[in-house]
């Protein structure tokens, strides 16, 4: 497997702003993932590909390029790098993504996400993600990190942690999150690796 190549020390952190069109119905499927390290969980693949989403997203601890590619195979991939990945000029730090209208048109911009590797302490939103969230106008942070699967609100903000897909840390479960955009609403929820069934806190 091919290993994420290093980026100069000291080099800024790298935003990039992407979009994603929703379904001409106005829905949309994201599965998330974080946190993989290089060996995200064997039925992971399978599991992602039954949500049928129509992207997906990784909060960064990728570990190898290997992970990517499988997930290319399912939907597009958009990605941010994590504090354990050697660094890729390719790879953002910070990316802003708008849901946009099918056509483009009239509607623009349905939803801003911010995704990012690093986003909350605790159950709060850390000062840098809460600036670059104002700065974006996104009204959901997508975070990793922690690998401890999280949905929760602060500073006007959701925040959704998908929790990891990668090797278990201590007694936390091996999860990936989905959110769905149906009628304008936002649902957002965890899967199991382990079960295929959805996560629920104990």
């Amino acid at each position: 497997m091919q290993p994420l190549k290093s980026r100069p020390a000291g080099s800024r952190a790298l935003h990039q702003q992407s979009s994603i069109a929703v379904r001409p119905n106005g829905g949309l499927r994201l599965v998330i993932v974080a946190d993989t390290h290089g060996h995200p969980h064997a039925k992971g693949a399978k599991l992602i590909a039954a949500q049928g989403p129509d992207a997906i997203l990784h909060a960064g601890d990728i570990g190898t390029l290997a992970v990517l590619e499988e997930l290319r195979t399912i939907a597009p991939t958009f990605v941010v790098r994590g504090n354990i990945d050697e660094r890729r000029s390719d790879l953002p730090d910070v990316m802003a993504i708008k849901l946009t209208a099918a056509d483009g048109g009239e509607g623009g911009c349905l939803l801003d996400l911010l995704l990012l590797h690093i986003g909350v302490y605790g159950v709060r939103l850390q000062a840098d993600a809460g600036r670059l969230a104002r700065q974006y106008g996104s009204k959901i942070v997508v975070c990793g990190h922690s690998h401890v699967p999280f949905i929760g609100r602060d500073k006007g903000v959701t925040i959704f942690n998908p929790g990891s897909m990668g090797p278990r840390r201590f007694s936390l479960p091996i999860v990936f999150g989905v959110l769905e955009l149906v009628a304008g609403s936002v649902q957002l929820w965890h899967i199991d690796c382990e079960t295929g069934e959805p996560w629920m806190p104990p």
